[in-house]
Order: C-alpha cells, then sequence, then structure tokens
C-alpha cells in the first residue's frame, strides 16, 4: 500500500484531510510555517516557569488545587503526574479511527501556538501516528468540559511509554511498542501535560466519526427509500421540483432531485401511471424529501460545527505572544465542549429519524393492503412468514435509537468539588452515535432486502438502471426468498453493502448527490 504524506496546516483541516487520517494509510507533517509560532508561544511558558509568579497549570496545582504553588524543582513531575493520576478511564478501547483522529487533531490545535508546548511534543504525536501506533484510550470517562481528561491522558501516557497501544485489538506496553518504532518516550515539561489533556478532542474525534460514518448511511437511505418506492409502486409526483421550490428548505430541495434522478426510466413506474386508484401515497413515501432533506441540513450544521473544533485552540490557559514581542497568559474556558454536545444531539436526532422513516417503509411494504403486494412478502402466508419478524428487528432497533437519542447536553453533573460545576456530557453525546448508526444502517439493509423482495412480484417488469444496479448487488450476496430461509445473514451481508458506500457512491454518481459538499 503506498503511503502518501499529508501536510497539515494549523487551523485548516479539511473534512476530506479529516477522512483520509480516519481511513489511516497517510503519514502527516505539519506546514512550515507553525515551527515559528509553536517556538514563540513556548518561549513564553518557559520564561513564565522560571519565574516567581504564579501560573495556573505552570506552577500550581489543578482544578480545585490551582491555589497550591509548586516548586520550580518539581515543574516537570507536576506533568507527569498530572497525566498518571488522570488516567482513570474505563470500558471498551476507542476504536483505532476514532483514536487517528484525536492525536492528529491534537497535534493541529497545539500547533496553533496558543498552548505553550515545545515543538517536539506536537512531533511526538506526529512520530507515534506515522509509526502506525494507536495508544489504547479506554471509551468512558470524560464528561467533556476541563477536557476530555481521561481519555486524552491515555493517549498522552502511552506518548510517555508509561500506558499501553492497542495492537491489532490487544494491550500491548506501550514503550516496547515505541522502542519497536525507533520512537523515544516524550518527556514533559512545564504545562505540556496539561496542554496534552486539555481539549475537546476526545469528543470532536467522535462525533467526526459519526458524521463520517452517517454520510453514508445517509446515502444509502436515500437509495433504499427510492428502491421501496418503486417496489410498492408508488407515485415520484411529491418529487416534483415545483413542490420543494416554493418551500426552499435546500436539503429538501436537494434530496427530491436525488429521488427523481433515481427513479427516472423506471418501468415500473410507468406500468401504473393510469389505471391507478390510489390518490396520495402514505406519508413514509410522499415525505421523503422533507424529512431526508431536514436531516441532511441538520448534519451540514453539525458538519461546520465540527470542522471549526477540530480546528479550534481549546486548552487552558492559552498564550497569545503578540508580533511586537508583548505576551500574556490568559485562563479561559475553551475546553468546555458545549459545541460538540449540541452538535452530536442534533445529529443524534436525524440518525434516528432516518431509521424511523425506514422502519416505516419496511413495515408499509409487508402490509399488503398498502403496499398491494404479497402478506408480509411471501407468496405463500402462512405457511411463510417472509418478512414479518424481519420487521420486528427494524422495529426494535428504531425504538432503541428513539433512547439513544435523547439529548445528552441537557445533563450536568458537577465535579472537581465543585469548581467545574457545569458540564456538556459531550463524550457520551458523542460516543452514543456508533451504536446509533449501526441501528439504522440494520434497519436500512432490511429495507434493502424488503425491496428487493417487492421487485420479485413485479418481474418481468424493470426498474430504472441505477436502481436494478442496487438490486443486483444486493443480489450477490442475497438471494431472493421464495419460501422462508434463514436469513439473519442476508441482514449482515446486506448490512455490510450498506457499511461498504458503494450504494453512496451511486448516489453521488446517479443521484448527483454529493452529501455534505465540497470542502
Amino acid at each position: 500500500m503506498t503511503i502518501t504524506t499529508l501536510e497539515i496546516t494549523p487551523g485548516r483541516l479539511t473534512l476530506d484531510q479529516l477522512r483520509s487520517i480516519r481511513h489511516g494509510g497517510v503519514k502527516l507533517a505539519l506546514h512550515e510555517s507553525a515551527a515559528a509560532t509553536i517556538r514563540r508561544s513556548a518561549a513564553v511558558v518557559q520564561a513564565a516557569a522560571a519565574g516567581d509568579a504564579a501560573v495556573y497549570g505552570v506552577n500550581t496545582g489543578f482544578g480545585k488545587l490551582a491555589s497550591t504553588r509548586i516548586s520550580k524543582d518539581d515543574l516537570a513531575a507536576l506533568q507527569r503526574n498530572l497525566i498518571r493520576s488522570h488516567c482513570v478511564g474505563v470500558g471498551a478501547p476507542l476504536a483505532p479511527e476514532v483514536v487517528r483522529l484525536m492525536m492528529a487533531t491534537k497535534a493541529a490545535s497545539l500547533a496553533r501556538g496558543h498552548s505553550g508546548v515545545r515543538e517536539e511534543v506536537v512531533q511526538a504525536i506526529l512520530d507515534v501516528f506515522n509509526a502506525g501506533l494507536i495508544p489504547y484510550v479506554p471509551a468512558q470517562g470524560s464528561v467533556g468540559a476541563s477536557g476530555d481528561l481521561a481519555p486524552l491522558s491515555h493517549m498522552s501516557l502511552a506518548l510517555m511509554g508509561e500506558g499501553e497501544m492497542l495492537v491489532n485489538g490487544r494491550r500491548k506496553p506501550a514503550l516496547a511498542e515505541l522502542e519497536k518504532a525507533g520512537l523515544k518516550p516524550l518527556q514533559l515539561q512545564a504545562k505540556e501535560g496539561l496542554a496534552l489533556i486539555n481539549g475537546t478532542q476526545t469528543s470532536t474525534a467522535l462525533a467526526l466519526e459519526g458524521l463520517i460514518r452517517f454520510e453514508v448511511v445517509y446515502a444509502t437511505a436515500i437509495v433504499s427509500g427510492a428502491l421501496t418506492l418503486d417496489a410498492a409502486r408508488g407515485s415520484d409526483g411529491p418529487f416534483d421540483p415545483g413542490i420543494h421550490a416554493v418551500r426552499g428548505q435546500p436539503g429538501q430541495i436537494e434530496a427530491a432531485a436525488a429521488y427523481r434522478q433515481l427513479l427516472t426510466g423506471s418501468a415500473i413506474r410507468q406500468s401504473h401511471r393510469s389505471g391507478d386508484d390510489r390518490v396520495q401515497d402514505p406519508y413514509c413515501l410522499r415525505c421523503q424529501p422533507q424529512v431526508m432533506g431536514a436531516c441532511l441540513d441538520q448534519a451540514r450544521y453539525v458538519r461546520e460545527v465540527l470542522l471549526r473544533e477540530a480546528n479550534a485552540v481549546t486548552d487552558n490557559p492559552l498564550v497569545f505572544a503578540q508580533d511586537d514581542g508583548t505576551s500574556y497568559m490568559v485562563s479561559g474556558g475553551n475546553f468546555h465542549a458545549e459545541p460538540v454536545a449540541l452538535a452530536a444531539d442534533a445529529l443524534a436526532c436525524a440518525i434516528a429519524e432516518v431509521g424511523a422513516i425506514a422502519e416505516r417503509r419496511i413495515a408499509m411494504l409487508i402490509d399488503t393492503g398498502v403496499s398491494r403486494l404479497p402478506p408480509f412478502l411471501t407468496a405463500n402466508a402462512g405457511l411463510n412468514s417472509g418478512f414479518m419478524i424481519a420487521h420486528v428487528t427494524a422495529a426494535a432497533l428504531a425504538s432503541e435509537n428513539k433512547s439513544l437519542a435523547h439529548p445528552a447536553s441537557v445533563d450536568s453533573l458537577p465535579t472537581s468539588a465543585n469548581q467545574e460545576d457545569h458540564v456538556s456530557m459531550a463524550t457520551f453525546a458523542a460516543r452514543r452515535l456508533g451504536a446509533m448508526l449501526d441501528n439504522t444502517g440494520h434497519i436500512i439493509a432490511i429495507e434493502l432486502l424488503a425491496a428487493a423482495q417487492g421487485f420479485e412480484f413485479l418481474r418481468p417488469l424493470q426498474s430504472s438502471a441505477p436502481l436494478e444496479h442496487v438490486y443486483a448487488l444486493l443480489r450477490e450476496t442475497c438471494p431472493p426468498m421464495p419460501d422462508d430461509h434463514y436469513l439473519a445473514p442476508d441482514i449482515e451481508h446486506a448490512f455490510a453493502l450498506v457499511g461498504s458506500g458503494r450504494l453512496a457512491q451511486l448516489l453521488r454518481e446517479e443521484g448527483g448527490m454529493r452529501v455534505f459538499g465540497e470542502d
């Protein structure tokens, strides 16, 4: 595999770059313009460490212990102890994709030159990334304020050679893995431990992981919805451009255009343009542009928030070294992850809605009174149950998503002896997106199977060229079901097709929709 080097300019990470970072297979390098800014910022901290004035995070304790002065001889130990004491995460490890995003965004944030760390700290993160090493980071233990302290501490401890790396799913001592890669453990100086663990990079990485995955699930749901519409012999009239133009919602307009493109040329649709006594389709068919368009607009809002946060400086205190040689340090609250929490909650609602309307389409397909297809999509209902219980699974997953969609950001528990008395819960808000995407992806998989089964009863009529391509892709691994058979493997094969991005790619090529637009 060819490894390319991705040069990142601090403050200018793009979504395409973040996709590449998440996926791996790239090495990272800082743009040369970052070095001078980093050095100037580090000099301010080094001067503060050599001075006698109390400076939070440099020569004081942390949180409620900020009034405790630390001697100059203990400043390096202070930073090491900070990392060690804050490694209190529990639960399953974060996925490598998330950890890669964490490391890249943390390095980019420190390289903005407002954190007071040396170049060696930024380079240590990049070296570990470029060596393909993944710090072992437990997923639970952050409330998303005062930084993602526990997860970022686990990441930092691995850089120091005291933590662990995740190697092929197994925990390995970090020091040995660093040595294998020819890397030396990071030695922290004043403020550097605090700069590493203050910040929203875990919450942001988890939310970016959800956003990037949602782009594929969303696009596939547009395709599966079009497939269902044709299987149910629904009308494409509700996708008329005039309807959507007079409302003016951009996502709705784009979604309707995509449905029109996917359905153009369908002989199934043409066969029932006259003589069909149904006046209007159920909402799960007719209102797809309205629902999916609103979810698209929501996701694009989330995209903008997360791109800003991926490029932000979110530690504390911050260093401002001016061009005229003056400088100052000031404490603030950029580590509070409320923007990420609210964005993740917004994305959760969109994910849940995409799954909810897809579940309704499955219910419509198996209801012969609405779809006019055989009951439960089987020719010999009674002897066969067809898709009866596959729909139950979809209903269970949609219901689970409703609970998971409850906003995390409205909760807050004071921590650090009430010093940190309002927190964002952004880390959980973002982490739960993964489970929701799995649920919605499985719902879409079941819909694809059900819609394809509906096509079996409409043959020899053909759908549009794009939808027949979807049908063919599905049938590569999932055969028709004239009689009941073991259906769970088909669902998993269809779920793999959803996650592969092949149908999302088809939407871009045939439906003319790039979900999140160009960077």
